[in-house]
């Protein structure tokens, strides 16, 4: 299976939850986790939360190869956001307005900077950033570094549907 992950993550929130967004969602992560082909990512755009996890079958770790185009972004959710609810005490304590809001640009630029495709393959999160024109090339490297199929014997794994 071929992941082109260009995921924010899942909205969260009270108007989310009316809807059961999060509970829907949840079908992603389950399948995937359970997935028994192999998985071959590449990071287009941004990888953000249990959205991304979802594409990559539980982990970046998980595939055959992950690796990202110097686009990719990754982080816990919308980075933004993981300022906004990390740092709520930190950002709430200055009551300056304006000096609030510059700590606050200030910790989402580092927030992108660690979040970089390659500031993330640094700490091995993903196997390389690669030039988009070189996708094609991993992709097949992929198929044929896969070992022979197994014909599978008795019953796959069983998994709780999460409705």
């Amino acid at each position: 299976m071929l992941s082109l992950c260009d995921t924010p993550g899942n909205m969260v929130g009270p108007e989310a939850e009316r809807t059961a967004l999060v509970r829907h969602c949840c079908r992603l992560y389950v399948v995937g986790a359970n997935l028994t082909v192999p998985i071959f990512s590449v990071v287009l755009r941004k990888a953000y939360g249990l959205g991304a996890q979802g594409m990559v079958g539980g982990s970046f770790h998980l595939p055959m190869f992950s690796v990202a185009w110097p686009t990719g972004e990754f982080g816990p959710m919308n980075l933004e956001g993981s300022v906004k609810l990390g740092f709520r005490k930190e950002l709430e304590a200055i009551s300056d307005p304006v000096q609030r809001k510059l700590k606050f640009e200030e910790m989402v630029t580092e927030a992108y900077e660690r979040g970089k495709a390659l500031s993330t393959a640094t700490m091995f999160e993903i196997d390389d950033v690669i030039d988009p024109a070189d996708t094609r090339s991993w992709v097949i490297a992929g198929l044929r570094s896969l070992p022979p199929v197994k014909r599978r014997e008795g019953k796959k794994r069983g998994w709780v549907d999460t409705w």
